[in-house]
């Protein structure tokens, strides 16, 4: 069954060549025989004995957007310069098998994020079959070669925690702190004068934090002229808030 491009599958980072009597290229896997099942092995003749795979290396993920796929794959006459943008498949590394004088295998490598299509596999065959499903790309060295082409998905970053100082430029509105936690905060901030605070009065725990006044503490006095007297007819302001204040202690700090 043919391989259909999805969420499973991936584009192929690249092509090479392999000796028959060497194994593969690191990454790469080799196309060992035909959709027939004949052997599929370039160049084994009376003369040549090794003779040498085509090789298939598939792109491991989708998280980078610079690396390379094949969008593309040409067989063109030995001799004819290259399509533009493409490079010829790598030789063999072993000097014994040659690859054919007669004709090039070349791809075109584009960056992930900038190919819209890719190659997803590519298969051989007689020359005489047909690949449902694939595009044949021409004939080289007795074999039919056919290539699957598809979408190429996009790129997919791999999320990045986030640090300390990235999270204080965040959008994000902060979770609120509870107000005993404030406290504790602010208690750490003063050090060691913080266990002479006396958080016995009601006035200085945690819930009333916020009622502490800059007045508090500070003695309070009427000037002799408003003794016994009212400031208007209409309003008689008792001096409630002040003589309250007055009447607060001050938390002792060492």
């Amino acid at each position: 069954m043919d391989p259909v491009p999805g969420t499973d599958s991936a584009p192929l980072a690249g092509l090479a060549w392999s000796s028959a009597s060497a194994p593969p290229p690191r990454g790469f896997s080799a196309i060992s025989c035909t959709v027939e099942g004949a052997p599929a092995n370039f160049g084994k003749t009376f003369a040549q004995k090794s003779g040498y795979f085509l090789c298939l290396s598939t792109l491991g993920s989708l998280e980078n957007p610079l690396e390379n796929v094949v969008g593309d794959i040409q067989i063109v006459v030995d001799k004819s310069p290259l399509p533009l943008g493409f490079s010829p498949v790598s030789d063999p590394m072993d000097s014994k098998a040659s690859v054919s004088k007669k004709k090039r295998m070349c791809v075109k490598l584009l960056p992930l994020g900038a190919a819209d299509t890719a190659v997803f596999d590519v298969r051989l065959s007689g020359k005489t079959k047909t690949v449902p499903g694939y595009l044949r790309v021409g004939d080289m060295g007795g074999f039919a070669i056919w290539c699957k082409k598809a979408k190429v998905p996009r790129p997919v970053p791999k999320p990045r925690g986030l640090s300390r100082d990235m999270q204080s430029l965040s959008l994000d509105a902060p979770s609120q702190p509870s107000k005993g936690g404030l406290l504790e905060r602010t208690l750490s901030r003063l050090g060691p004068r913080a266990s002479t605070l006396r958080r016995n009065d009601s006035i200085y725990e945690a819930s009333s934090l916020y009622g502490i006044s800059a007045m508090d503490g500070v003695p309070f006095t009427l000037h002799p002229r408003f003794e016994g007297k009212s400031c208007s007819p209409l309003y008689n302001y008792g001096f409630v808030v002040e003589k309250t204040a007055a009447a607060r202690l001050p938390p002792s700090v060492s």
